[in-house]
């Protein structure tokens, strides 16, 4: 049952109580389209009934307030037992948490998701209802065990068929005409001669006759191989390489940093990315240690042992060393294994706490221009870079401006030099991926603009110990050294006429208005595209959207993975909102207002989320719902969750922060969030919590989630929460005996150790449970002082930094629903 706060009139209060819980019942349409409240008109009445429903939410809540759960589990028994028939134009597929088989059209929608599967016809519609028409596109995506990767067409040295006028690639949208020997192209209507090499007969429908034998014909996504036209100065590209380049100052060392990444790295080489597991990885390897100055190493196959190179002058930074530099592991495997060795004893005894950070990637941007590749650098660092050296920073953390107009610089990077930087690094296809192990203020939002704009990640281990964060940060390590990725890659997304993509989100650079430029592109990485009318769009047509990526794969070919998508177009307002999919709606929210942040007041950011969602449900309660009482929330059937989740995001630590959030977490989070699919920002927002009392270990299903409330917490269970971040397993004070057993080896509650790094979980369940995601895991014992941090993910509750309930949010967005309806 799905509760929604309504109004009540004052003279209402004086029934019974059981007329008043009739009263508050939530009323469903006969036409399964909305989801209303009765309730009386009068804001006082407001007042009165949301404090009745505290009073009584105790003992009433489970049937009034179970929306979240519900809405998940029954788009898992509605959607996820048949097949998903991809292909429909304007078909929306199941909620990111609902698992499902395709048919027909190769798996897109693990590609792509759209906040509306029918976009309005014209900009007077859209602006009306305020729903925002944005798409989230991760290409390189990984896919089920039961998936067939996209298939590779090669056209040979003509290249991949395109349109003659906008450029857009051989599709299924493509019409041919005049017996085969032209089409036309879906997306701007121009005819475009078919090759001689192309040509293939029609069949009685007018298809093709090979139709179904070629990809590019029958099939959402699919790959080109590019010709040396679509290669840089023409030439074919060399194999990347991946760069180490690890701090060595005095906190890295003593922290046990140092050793771990060298122990690492000895066995995780035999893991590099390769297009055949059967076959050697192209991809040379470098290595740099660094702290005030920048130590090279050859490690050259023919030497007997790794050679240093010192290079002190880091105003002017130069790689003093060619051959030798890039090596292939296998040839140069005893020399490499003898430098990680040495590393950690070279440098035991270190007292060098200064370190650089500019010269650092400038190091490994200018030894892939030397080796004329592109590639990936790695980079271990520890603290703030204060030594003297391009890019030299100063401390900078004042939580005086939290809350002033002023935050905004504080997300902002406090010096240019980063920003130039990062354009060299994409020219050259240089991506950066940042592992920071701070014990105190290290300035994420400058540190971070390299990866961030060179299609990067950041990871982030404060207060690092070897004892604890080990695991976590080596489980990072090793899947970003494995996982696929493309480099040196442009992105390009094409639209049918009549709309256009505007706006760009993500880990990218743009040096126009039409290409998303990233350095690396791995399979973790979205872009999120905001599309605007510049014309009319037709209900019989519908509209188009392509995706490109040229990019080069970690075998140095230069390819195109092609991602398409059409959708309906309508007239009404109804169609709209039928077809809307809120997890999407949020993802674009969240990183609309996290960006928002770097221009704008917070608390501006925030009142306009706000705004825009009320406009989006008054839109909807006055053109499309039925008549009804105007003191009734209706809210339409497929963003009845819009509310809970919008709070979620209203509440995080970028937006409203506690007192005990650093400025170096909330930089890290905003940049964190931005490449986030709607899977991802769907759990960070509200994360699962499982109630493991219930685990059935005969059976092959997990517990089923119950709200994140602290309501929902039973004294005798046992409970598993997770954001995709960190897990965190809380324990109630009257556990069952053989549940503690099987997790902690021990049947008493007192006796639970919440410093252990790692549970002592004997069922199978469990295990399955805790290795989906392999992060940090902090035991919380009921009452305990950790008890604190646990409860900042309780996302439906009040939070202590002055985040509303979900309640008290509800009776505020009815208020400003009401407000603009009047």
């Amino acid at each position: 049952m799905i509760f929604f706060v309504c109004t009540m009139e004052v003279n209402g209060l004086g029934s019974s109580f059981l007329q008043n819980i009739f009263f508050c019942f939530p009323q469903r349409k006969e036409n399964h389209s909305e989801f209303s409240f009765l309730g009386g008109q009068s804001l006082l009445g407001v007042f009165f009934f949301c404090s009745w429903i505290k009073a009584c939410q105790s003992f009433i809540g489970w049937y009034f307030f179970s929306t979240q759960i519900q809405v998940i589990e029954d788009d898992k028994a509605n959607k996820g037992s048949e097949p998903f028939t991809t292909g429909v134009r304007g078909q929306a597929p199941p909620l990111v948490t609902t698992k499902f088989q395709c048919m027909l059209f190769f798996f897109f929608f693990i590609y792509c998701k759209t906040v509306a599967y029918n976009m309005p016809c014209n900009s007077d519609m859209a602006k009306q209802s305020q729903v925002p028409l944005a798409a989230v596109i991760k290409p390189l995506a990984p896919l089920p065990p039961d998936e067939t990767p996209p298939y590779l067409v090669d056209h040979g040295e003509s290249g991949p068929i395109r349109c003659n006028r906008c450029k857009a690639y051989m599709c299924p949208y493509m019409q041919f005409i005049e017996g085969g020997r032209r089409f036309q192209c879906g997306f701007c209507s121009c005819v475009t001669e078919v090759p001689p090499h192309y040509f293939q007969h029609l069949d009685h429908t007018g298809k093709r006759v090979d139709c179904y034998d070629r990809p590019e014909l029958s099939m959402g996504s699919y790959e080109f191989m590019a010709t040396v036209d679509y290669c840089k100065n023409n030439k074919i590209p060399q194999p990347p390489a991946f760069i180490f380049l690890i701090d060595v100052s005095y906190n890295a060392v003593k922290n046990g940093m140092v050793g771990i990444v060298c122990q690492e790295l000895k066995t995780l080489l035999d893991y590099l990315p390769r297009e055949n597991p059967d076959v050697e990885s192209n991809i040379r390897v470098g290595f740099v240690t660094y702290n005030k100055v920048l130590h090279f190493y050859n490690v050259k196959a023919s030497l007997a042992q790794p050679q240093m190179m010192v290079v002190s002058d880091v105003a002017d930074m130069f790689v003093p060393l060619l051959d030798g530099f890039l090596v292939n592991v296998s040839e140069s495997r005893v020399v490499i294994e003898s430098l990680l060795d040495q590393i950690p004893e070279m440098f035991a005894d270190t007292r060098e706490t200064e370190t650089v950070f500019g010269p650092v990637i400038q190091a490994g941007l200018e030894a892939l221009k030397a080796a004329d590749c592109a590639g990936k650098l790695f980079v271990f660092h520890s603290s703030l870079p204060i030594a003297e050296a391009p890019g030299k920073l100063k401390n900078r953390e004042d939580k005086k401006l939290v809350g002033t107009d002023k935050e905004k610089s504080l997300f902002q990077p406090q010096v240019s030099f980063y920003n130039t930087l990062a354009k060299e690094c994409v020219v050259q296809g240089c991506c950066v991926d940042l592992f920071l192990f701070p014990n105190q203020y290290v300035d994420v939002a400058t540190l971070g603009v390299v990866p961030t704009s060179t299609g990067g990640s950041i990871y982030k281990y404060t207060y690092f110990q070897a004892s604890s964060d080990q695991e976590r940060f080596l489980n990072d390590l090793r899947r970003d050294v494995q996982k696929p990725m493309g480099f040196d890659a442009v992105m390009r997304v094409r639209t049918s006429t009549g709309i256009r993509a505007t706006d760009f989100f993500g880990s990218f650079y743009m040096s126009n208005t039409t290409d998303v430029e990233l350095a690396g592109l791995d399979c973790d990485k979205t872009v999120t595209v905001e599309f605007r009318h510049d014309d009319k769009l037709s209900e019989e047509t519908g509209a188009l959207m392509q995706c490109a990526v040229l990019y080069t794969s970690c075998s140095g070919q230069r390819r195109l993975r092609i991602h398409n998508m059409a959708v309906n177009c309508c007239s009404q307002l109804a169609d709209l909102y039928r077809n809307c999919e809120t997890d999407t709606v949020i993802n674009f929210f969240a990183k609309y207002a996290y960006r928002s942040v770097l221009s704008s007041p917070i608390k501006n950011v925030r009142d306009s989320l706000v705004n825009q969602c009320a406009q989006i449900l008054a839109c909807y309660r006055k053109n499309c719902a039925s008549p009804s009482s105007a003191g009734q929330l209706i809210l339409p059937e497929c963003m009845k969750l819009l509310p809970v989740y919008l709070n979620c995001v209203l509440k995080s630590d970028v937006l409203q922060p506690g007192a005990d959030i650093s400025l170096d977490d909330r930089a890290y989070l905003r940049q964190l969030v931005s490449t986030m699919d709607v899977s991802e920002s769907h759990v960070f927002f509200y994360p699962r919590l499982l109630p493991l009392q219930k685990l059935d270990v005969e059976s092959i299903s997990v517990p089923v989630a119950v709200r994140d409330s602290e309501e929902r917490l039973s004294r005798g269970g046992v409970y598993l929460l997770e954001n995709g971040l960190n897990i965190f397993l809380w324990v109630g004070v009257n556990a069952q005996q053989e549940l503690l057993q099987n997790i902690f080896g021990t049947p008493a509650f007192g006796q639970i150790d919440p410093n252990m790094v790692r549970p002592l979980i004997n069922t199978e369940k469990i295990i399955y449970i805790h290795n989906v995601n392999k992060r940090f895991l902090m035991v919380v014992k009921q009452e305990d002082k950790l008890e604190l941090i646990f409860k900042h993910f309780l996302v439906e509750d009040k939070s202590n930094n002055g985040g509303a309930s979900y309640v008290d949010f509800l009776c505020h967005m009815h208020k400003e629903i009401r407000q603009l309806l009047s």
